[in-house]
């Protein structure tokens, strides 16, 4: 059915003038069709959509531009993504979790391309040889370089953002330097995707951009805040930002396991301080995870996993039972627990899904998604040692010794323990298991 503009009129009760300045403002969301003649005619979604126009402007007080970033922020092709359409460019993609992304992507989702953007030739140069070129592309350059970036960027759809400085004392020692790579770098993310019109971007965060006590994490949370609001800047181009969020991964480079491994040799483990907890993920989680909010995101979200804690001494006593156990005292920069979600993030938090899902409390943001997702209880905070899920010293040991160590090999066992720890989770979000 349609209706001509007195019809809206009496309907939205406001004046013809009104509805044709709405169209004006309002262009690429209403567009009545014309008769020959010239005249409108609405459908009931036009007349839907100037309804939600009237009740922001006029009601809920919010500006034009205002409304404008509300109304364009319905994620209509929230689900599954046809993956095999889309291209994707990994910034820090010769890192661990950026190596593991290419190898479930190309195994189980299949894409046009993934281009791999990094600074390190030899990495690259190793990871061609183990992937080989059928499908990937390589990059040198540096998130630093917003120029290099548009260019690896043009005809992409989909940027994984996982460069940055993420050695606690190297970015405690080099402070301008993580600030170029993780702050810097960020807002040229973002220029770089509004200005060639990438479709969706997510960045990885970090637990330690959780009341941050280090430079690093300080970097992390100015990046993760610059994220959400780039949302804000994207206007007609309608580029979306998201976060994910998470804790200590399995297997890769920054983990502490390799450490203990080395240190075991000499018959002592040294360990910060006992108390100390921590999450504890897959790479598989992780990619999962990513995977997941792009099939998710409205833009301005911060996804972050369900997943199980452990103490560093129970770690410990995995890696090396027989080692004796020596209490250094906490590093500068370091952290008894670890937290994902604060009590004020909570107050804004979902569980959808399996995850939580952090929504930005801003005046341009308008809930559309998540509608069957469940408030978390007053007072909510997500801290490693008061997690309901954990990891005791047998699953940790066929954590470790149920791998070789080598990132590549260790998904199957892996999954195997935290399957078993985890909750039934929706098909929407599910670990891989190849």
């Amino acid at each position: 059915m349609v209706y001509r503009i007195q019809e809206v009129s009496e309907k939205l009760q406001v004046k013809k003038s009104t509805i044709r300045f709405w169209e004006t403002e309002f262009s690429d969301i209403v567009r009545p069709k014309r008769t020959n003649g010239g005249q409108r005619r609405y459908s009931e979604q036009d007349i839907s959509k100037l309804h939600k126009i009237k009740n922001l402007l006029r009601h809920r007080n919010r500006t034009i531009a205002q409304a404008r970033i509300i109304l364009k922020q319905g994620n209509a092709d929230v689900g599954e993504i046809d993956w095999t359409k889309q291209s994707i460019l990994v910034t820090g993609g010769t890192g661990s979790f950026g190596k593991h992304f290419c190898k479930i992507m190309l195994e189980k989702y299949h894409p046009k391309v993934i281009r791999i953007y990094s600074r390190d030739e030899l990495k690259q140069h190793e990871m061609r040889q183990k992937f080989g070129e059928e499908k990937l592309r390589y990059f040198i350059g540096d998130v630093r370089d917003v120029e290099r970036l548009k260019r690896a960027m043009e005809g992409v759809d989909i940027v994984v953002h996982a460069a940055a400085l993420k050695q606690v004392p190297a970015c405690e020692y080099n402070p301008f330097e993580a600030v170029k790579t993780n702050i810097y770098g960020a807002q040229n993310i973002i220029d770089a995707a509004i200005d060639i019109g990438v479709k969706k971007v997510v960045a990885l965060s970090t637990d330690k951009a959780v009341n941050p006590v280090n430079l690093y994490g300080a970097t992390k949370l100015c990046s993760d805040k610059i994220f959400i609001h780039g949302n804000s800047y994207s206007g007609q181009k309608r580029t979306r930002f998201s976060c994910v969020r998470y804790g200590n991964v399995i297997g890769s480079r920054g983990s502490v396991i390799p450490l203990f491994m080395q240190q075991k040799k000499n018959g002592r483990i040294t360990i910060t301080d006992e108390r100390m907890t921590r999450f504890w993920l897959t790479l598989d989680q992780a990619v999962e995870l990513v995977i997941n909010a792009f099939c998710l995101m409205q833009g301005g979200e911060i996804f972050v996993p369900k997943i199980p804690s452990m103490k560093v001494t129970d770690l410990a006593k995995a890696v090396a039972p027989e080692c004796e156990i020596e209490i250094i005292g906490i590093r500068p920069g370091e952290k008894i627990h670890e937290v994902l979600i604060t009590e004020e993030d909570g107050r804004n938090t979902v569980a959808y899904n399996g995850i939580y899902v952090i929504m930005p409390n801003l005046s341009w943001w308008e809930r559309q998604n998540y509608k069957t997702g469940q408030r978390l209880p007053e007072g909510f905070v997500y801290i490693s040692n008061t997690n309901d899920e954990w990891l005791n010293v047998e699953d940790l040991k066929r954590i470790v010794y149920g791998s070789s160590m080598v990132e590549e090999d260790m998904a199957s066992r892996l999954l195997s323990t935290i399957h078993q720890l985890e909750e039934p989770k929706t098909p929407h979000y599910h670990l891989a298991t190849n």
